[in-house]
């Protein structure tokens, strides 16, 4: 692999560190003491730091240091109990189910080109979960916010499901995206809203509603969510309002931490982004596993490697051989050390997005700036990114001179390995719009090996991880086929619609055998969920929700299309 040399952050380990709050960092002691308790089976560290008060927080602490303990200086089973059902609310409890209430059984003009009967059915029982996965904040949290780590919100909120409680950033585009097609246009303002709310307080989108995820966002997609609710109403007060917290996102993804300038082979700089994590410490919701793995590794280097863990969760890749220096070592994380390609296409995408938003409101000089920004960045990913002889653009790997202000590009440091994101800037106008190069990448998607039975695969690399082989993702089938899709090439066309219908398909064929929808699914095998990673396959799902009913909205479904096999 490209880069194989260590690489030190711009930044020393100790630096940028967004503190968190004191009943983040009791939980977590609470968080080791289940772990030691109850044991590894089926024990889930985010449970605990989703735990609310009952009592203040001095109390519930001097209550936590009495418990009696064993001999070996564990607590006894039924004690922690008892302790945990006295002092604290159960997760998700200080979220309140509620109906949107712009939710219609059937919406007039719901997926008119769907006409096999078996799948409209199913497509409105997919429609009615937005009812399952609607929730308002307690009016607890806004009281004593102290006493939650959920964090409030103005407006009534969608969550993906399962062991996902809260508020997540860019899993909210395509639960949009999916609301949109369903017709519930106040809906998706609300989750906008919120997110607008989040960012105007900590001066970015969090990666998610909790305490413990105020040190980092997550693909950056506000822009992108705005854009599309304008597009499909044409508010344009709600347009003019949003602008501003654009804006300032796009600073933020900017900034000094995020920003890294290449020189390339012509003599050329380009300035391009990254993950980085305000973090150096093991995240507060998956603690007793970060520290597990840092246990491998000198004390030295653990504050560094927190970070690269961090920043890789920010990505949204949580995990993935793609920010390994070495695929079989999970401890060799350097996600900060690694220019990628989709995070530099969202920020293309935000660029536009800005600059069509602000001529819509009439703000030219904005639009015009933007626009350029835009131009600027197509020319940086096409020079630093773009492999002409495989057809898709890859991630660029920093090496020692990160820190420097200027580091000469290297053609050895692009990641040649085949993941998804290779393609995700199709999706973006300024390289869809382009015809030579759709056909150039159309062929290497193609002989890449991602496209499989089900979809496309996240990678080519079996790891364990989630966001590897064999597992496909409901947002990276989306970009790739809408990408695919808004191209002027007939041939690019017909492939988007036969990707789509795969992963209807197997979206369809789960649903049938488990009655429910899924986070991810195994791309080998129609009809089978997907695993790995961290925690176990979750249910519900926001996204899967929201892209099925895209490319039902998008495609249709013909009468005679045999849904339930495994034939295209």
């Amino acid at each position: 692999m490209a880069g194989t040399e260590a690489s030190s952050p711009c930044n020393s380990d100790s630096d940028l560190v967004k503190p968190t709050t004191p009943l983040v960092a009791f939980l977590e002691r609470l968080q080791q003491l289940a772990f030691e308790t109850f044991g590894k089976s089926n024990f889930d560290p985010k449970l605990y730091v989703d735990l609310s008060l009952k009592l203040d927080l001095s109390a519930t602490k001097e209550a936590f240091d009495q418990l009696p303990r064993c001999e070996n200086g564990l607590v006894f089973v039924q004690d922690l109990r008892e302790y945990i059902g006295k002092y604290f609310e159960c997760a998700g409890d200080d979220l309140v189910c509620v109906e949107p209430k712009d939710f219609v059984k059937e919406p007039e003009g719901f997926l008119p080109n769907v006409e096999n009967q078996e799948v409209r059915a199913w497509a409105l029982e997919v429609h009615s979960l937005w009812k399952n996965l609607s929730r308002k904040v307690s009016d607890e949290v806004q009281k004593h916010p102290e006493s939650h780590t959920l964090l409030p919100l103005p407006q009534q909120v969608m969550i993906p499901g399962s062991r996902f409680r809260e508020v997540y950033y860019w899993d909210s585009y395509w639960v949009i995206r999916g609301l949109l097609a369903s017709k519930m246009y106040d809906t998706a303002k609300a989750i906008v809203t919120n997110l607008i709310s989040l960012a105007e307080e900590y001066g970015y989108v969090l990666n998610g509603a909790r305490a413990y995820y105020t040190n980092r966002s997550q693909p950056p997609l506000l822009s992108a969510m705005v854009h599309e609710i304008y597009k499909r109403t044409g508010d344009l007060e709600f347009a003019k309002k949003s602008l501003p917290t654009l804006i300032k996102e796009y600073q933020f993804w900017n900034s000094g931490i995020h920003k890294v300038t290449i020189e390339d082979a012509q003599a050329c700089t380009h300035t391009l982004n990254r993950y980085y994590a305000m973090w150096n410490k093991p995240r507060p919701e998956s603690s007793i596993i970060d520290k597990e793995f840092a246990s491998k590794i000198p004390n030295d280097e653990k504050q560094h490697f927190f970070r690269e863990v961090a920043s890789a969760a920010e990505s949204g890749w949580d995990f993935s051989t793609r920010w390994l220096r070495n695929p079989a070592d999970f401890t060799t994380m350097a996600t900060t050390s690694i220019l990628p390609v989709d995070l530099n296409a969202f920020i293309l995408g935000m660029e536009l997005d800005i600059a069509s938003l602000a001529e819509a409101v009439g703000d030219y000089n904005t639009s015009k700036k933007y626009f350029e920004a835009s131009r600027v960045r197509e020319e940086a990913m096409r020079s630093v990114f773009w492999n002409a002889e495989m057809g898709q653009w890859l991630d660029y790997w920093l090496m020692n001179s990160a820190c420097k202000e200027v580091e000469k590009w290297q053609a050895q440091n692009q990641n040649q390995e085949a993941f998804a994101s290779n393609f995700v800037p199709l999706w973006i106008k300024s390289f869809y719009s382009d015809s030579f190069l759709v056909d150039k990448v159309m062929k290497s998607l193609k002989n890449s090996g991602l496209l499989c039975a089900a979809g496309v695969a996240t990678s080519l690399t079996n790891s364990g991880e989630q966001w590897d082989f064999p597992n496909g993702w409901a947002p990276l089938q989306h970009m790739i086929v809408e990408g695919l899709a808004r191209s002027g090439s007939t041939e690019a066309k017909l492939l988007a619609k036969d990707i789509a219908i795969r992963w209807i398909r197997t979206n369809y064929v789960a649903y049938k055998k488990t009655r429910t929808m899924h986070e991810k699914y195994n791309v080998e095998k129609i009809g089978d969920f997907g695993g790995g990673g961290e925690y176990e396959p979750q249910t519900g799902f926001g996204w899967s929700n929201g892209v099925v009913l895209t490319f039902l909205e998008d495609f249709g479904c013909p009468k005679d299309l045999k849904i339930d096999c495994c034939d295209a």
